[in-house]
């Protein structure tokens, strides 16, 4: 069993492919219900919370100003910096670029900043303070915003990020208090479990907008540009904003920065947006999952 989940967890990357490979050309047709994403994004997120005490990280953010600052440009500062550029370009491009941006940090963060050697426990720190942010500061991006022109419901956004970052935190630290012994001797299983659950999200996703993907390969060609545009900015951003010395603290933001909790916005987008925003939300999965090699390459000689 140790030698399959160390696989996957080593090989992670291409199980990820793999999921968008086989989204593109599914076995069989998948027309899963919009409440299958949450329920896998809800494992996921259990699966992760149950790894940190997130209470205990709560406690220990000492430097209040830096994860202020930090969670200001994430959360605020760097969505409408992407947002009214685009805007000029195309307004719907826009929204889908303000929805991935105002996104949390991933809550694998702190594994892929332990790939890349940064700090640990400020990336969980990061994460748990931005997730619960995020139920407030999404819908009043889009109220700052005025997004008029598309009909979504702030509320209604605000309920269901709520119940997604905020129900499996729950449950996971009350799982953690009644069978802590469980927990501690299955943990080393939660990270390969989150990457096939990732799969399976990644291929359901993938395999819902695959008649619009491959109906037109141009398109999809320059949103892909696009959106490795944005995501190399998100590195270099969050590399440079960081108000502590080190490296590892460097990484870490950037991390933060760049690999947002992107399977919330699927979700999100399925319930509330279009489906062309939809389609950009599927696939920014590609420059997420290919981009931290280089990204580790490149910090190693920073």
């Amino acid at each position: 069993m140790k030698i399959i989940t160390g696989f996957i967890e080593k090989h992670f990357w291409a199980v990820l492919v793999a999921g968008i490979l086989l989204g593109l050309w599914p076995l069989a047709d998948i027309d899963a219900s919009p409440i299958v994403p949450k329920l896998l994004l809800g494992m996921m997120l259990f699966l992760a919370y149950l790894k940190i005490d997130a209470l205990e990280i709560i406690e220990n953010m000492k430097n209040f100003k830096m994860m202020a600052w930090i969670s200001f440009v994430f959360m605020i500062a760097i969505p409408l910096l992407f947002y009214f550029p685009f805007r000029l370009i195309d307004t719907e491009l826009a929204m889908a670029i303000l929805l991935l941006t105002a996104m949390p940090a991933g809550v694998s963060s702190p594994v892929l900043t332990d790939i890349a050697k940064g700090n640990i426990s400020l990336s969980m720190s990061l994460v748990i303070a931005t997730q619960l942010l995020a139920p407030f500061t999404v819908p009043m991006l889009f109220w700052l915003v005025d997004a008029g022109t598309v009909s979504i419901d702030k509320l209604l956004i605000l309920r269901d990020i709520a119940i997604l970052v905020f129900v499996p935190m729950i449950i996971s630290q009350f799982v953690k208090r009644i069978l802590p012994r469980t927990v501690e001797k299955t943990q080393h299983l939660f990270t390969s479990l989150n990457v096939l659950i990732l799969f399976s999200f990644v291929y359901i996703t993938i395999s819902s907008q695959r008649e619009v993907i491959l109906g037109n390969p141009a398109g999809v060609i320059w949103k892909l540009a696009v959106l490795y545009v944005v995501f190399i900015l998100l590195h270099i951003i969050g590399y440079v904003i960081c108000p502590v010395k080190g490296k590892e603290n460097r990484i870490a933001v950037a991390i933060g920065a760049a690999y947002m909790n992107n399977g919330l916005a699927i979700v999100l987008a399925v319930s509330y947006f279009s489906p062309e925003i939809l389609v950009l939300m599927v696939l920014s999965e590609i420059p997420w999952n290919t981009l931290l090699a280089p990204f580790k390459k490149v910090a190693a000689r920073l």
